[in-house]
This record gives C-alpha cells, sequence and structure tokens, in this order.
C-alpha cells in the first residue's frame, strides 16, 4: 500500500480501493503493534500537514510514497485506506534505485527580486492555449520521488528513489474531472481524479467565505493578477500546522507543475513565491531530464528538505522541480536529490486520456 502526500487531484473511490487492498490479517496485531501503527501513521499526517477539510486530498504532488507491511487489525486498515487514498497498488510499485547525489550549494536571498522580476516577465509574454468546453489541460513528466516502507510486523523502516517514470495528468478546466497515468506507481491504466463538483466558486478574485480555492484553470483564470490575493489563497488551502510557509510554496507549485495557467496569473504565482520568508536564488539546479537551470527555493527547516523550481537559464521558462536533502535527516545524507520531475508536455487536448497531436494546442 503506498501513501502519497500533498497530493490532493487523485480520488479513488473506497469500493475500487477495497479490490485493490488485500483482506485485513488474521489474528489481530498485538495492542502494542496497533499503537506503534497508528502512532507512526499520526507523525506522518502531522509532519506533512495535511489539508484538514474532511472528504479533501492535499493538493501537492507525490513527494513521498509510505508502504506499509501486513497483517493489520481492521482498525488499522480503516486508518490506513484514509491516508492512502489516491494510492496504487504496491504490487505496482517500480524498483528501487540508488539516489543522486549532488554537491550543496548556497542560496542567495539577495538575487530573488530581480529573478522573480526575470521570470514574470517571461510567463506574462507567454502565449498559451485557452482551454474550451469539453477539452482538458494536459501535462506529461518525467518524475521520481522518494519513497518509504515500513514493516509493521518487523518495525523495521527502509527508504529508496523511485527510478524516473513517466507521469501523465489530464484535468478539466473546472477541476471537476480528470485523469492520472502512472506506470509501475498506479494501478494499471491509471485512476480518475472525477470529483462530484467544483471546491470553490470565484468571486472578486476571493474565495467564497468557509470554501477553498480548487486552483482548477477556470480558478486560476477568474482571479485577478494579485500576488497578494493568490498568496492568501495558497496560506488558506494548506494545513494549520508544521510550516506553513513552506506548504505554501510548495502549493504555489503543484500549480505551476500540473496546470496551465493564463500569463498573467502565472507571473503573479511567481511573484507570490517571492513574498514566502525564505525564498531563495540557487544558481545552479537541474530538472528530472538533466537540464541545468537556475531556481528559486525554500528549505523545510524541519525536514532538512530544499525544494527547487528549476527554469531555464535564458528563457526564464518553468522546466521542473528538484528536491535536495540539505543537512542528514533520517539516515538521508546531505546532497541526496530526493525528488526529481521534467515537464516534458503541456498541451490543451479534446478529451480525456487523448494526448497531444495535429491541431492540438501545445505549450
Amino acid at each position: 500500500m503506498i501513501r502519497r502526500t500533498w497530493r490532493r487531484d487523485e480520488s479513488l473511490d473506497h469500493a475500487e480501493l477495497g479490490r485493490l487492498l488485500p483482506p485485513p490479517g488474521s489474528p489481530e496485531l498485538p495492542l502494542d503493534r496497533q499503537r506503534l501503527l497508528e502512532e507512526h501513521l499520526m507523525n506522518e499526517f502531522r509532519n506533512s500537514a495535511a489539508d484538514p477539510t474532511p472528504g479533501r486530498l492535499s493538493r501537492r504532488p507525490v513527494r513521498r510514497a509510505l508502504v506499509f507491511g501486513v497483517p493489520v487489525t481492521a482498525a488499522a486498515l480503516a486508518a490506513v485506506v484514509v491516508f492512502n487514498t489516491g494510492a496504487g497498488s504496491a504490487g505496482g510499485r517500480a524498483g528501487r534505485v540508488e539516489a543522486p547525489v549532488v554537491a550543496v550549494e548556497a542560496g542567495s536571498a539577495e538575487q530573488v527580486a530581480t529573478t522573480v522580476r526575470q521570470i514574470a516577465a517571461a510567463a506574462s509574454t507567454g502565449r498559451l492555449p485557452e482551454p474550451g468546453p469539453g477539452q482538458y489541460v494536459y501535462v506529461k513528466s518525467q518524475v521520481s520521488y522518494l519513497a518509504i516502507s515500513h514493516d509493521v510486523d518487523k518495525n523495521e523502516s527502509k527508504t529508496w528513489v523511485q527510478p524516473l517514470h513517466t507521469r501523465e495528468v489530464w484535468k478539466s478546466p473546472d477541476g471537476t474531472k480528470g485523469w492520472l497515468d502512472e506506470p509501475g506507481q498506479q494501478p494499471k491504466g491509471g485512476i480518475t481524479l472525477d470529483k462530484d463538483a467544483p471546491q470553490s466558486k470565484p468571486k472578486n478574485g476571493q474565495d467564497v467565505p468557509g470554501e477553498t480555492a480548487n486552483f482548477s484553470y477556470d480558478w486560476l483564470k477568474a482571479q485577478n493578477a494579485d500576488p497578494d490575493a493568490l498568496l492568501k489563497a495558497a496560506y488558506a488551502a494548506v494545513g494549520e500546522s508544521g510550516d506553513r510557509d513552506q506548504q505554501a510554496f510548495q502549493e504555489i507549485g503543484s500549480i505551476l507543475h500540473e496546470q496551465l495557467a493564463p500569463a498573467p496569473i502565472a507571473a503573479a504565482l511567481y511573484q507570490a513565491a517571492a513574498k514566502i520568508p525564505g525564498v531563495v536564488v540557487v544558481q545552479h539546479s537541474q530538472d528530472a531530464a538533466g537540464r541545468d537551470g537556475i531556481a528559486l527555493a525554500r528549505l523545510d527547516e524541519q525536514r532538512g528538505e530544499r525544494t527547487e523550481w528549476v527554469f531555464d537559464r535564458s528563457t526564464y521558462a518553468y522546466l521542473g522541480s528538484r528536491g535536495v536533502q540539505i543537512r542528514e535527516n533520517d539516515g538521508i545524507k546531505a546532497g541526496t536529490v530526493i525528488e526529481r520531475t521534467a515537464v516534458l508536455e503541456r498541451a490543451v487536448v479534446d478529451g480525456q486520456k487523448k494526448r497531444p497531436g495535429a491541431g492540438q494546442g501545445t505549450v
């Protein structure tokens, strides 16, 4: 069973999830083992500061996969189901690989304003296709994330980095429908991202009181290109515990990576990110495709991980992201690249599961 934190988009109904999961083990776990599992789950939940609103998954793309050993009690299995909503079957998980290790380069806060100005200027002049009725935003990436397995019976944990693999996402403009295909990490053929209804109704660039932005294309298009308002929406979408500045930075990063934003809004999102305390510029970073670039980055002080958004050094186009362990933590050495992404294609297509081709709008 795999838990992927910071992913709101990947929903899986309970019936389908039940078919994927093995039945609860028998006999039940001893009480001390059950408490250990429950404590481990809650600690992971607090650390990831998941969105507390019932029935919703957090928005951030995958950062970690967590695999639990069985057997488990029915109560513990229910807890795992809650935390694993949207995950694929463990049987489809690809093999383990060694993580790259890089030299840790210091970031500079002094260069943030100038760099963001250049990135925002490039984003604001971009000519992007606009999805219409029945169309979908399509994003194809190469990705690799940190994975953690925990054998409850032996009380042992193992950590590894996934092999680089392809990830394709389709999202309807209103955010209510979609599909994810991630071979080796999700069930064969992919999983649905469909939702019952939009989670927010745009109103004068502000969220409706008591509701949260869904950061769909339609929601973004309805906003004013106001960095302060967009930053407020990002903070409103994250949990109340943990490093909220880091969560807001990652929230904006998830929009930039797997969404299509109108040019003025994309520029405003970068300007919003620059307002988050702790954001720095790293002169040399690299995306999952091996493309070298300049990065906007922020360090998660609790985990010792630095998230880097990589931009082309000449055009300042967004390329992908990288996660680097800045200081040793939980046995992960400093310099370890714990996640990598690269956007290979971003387009508007005519239907779910359709790929760009002749006549399709490609960014």
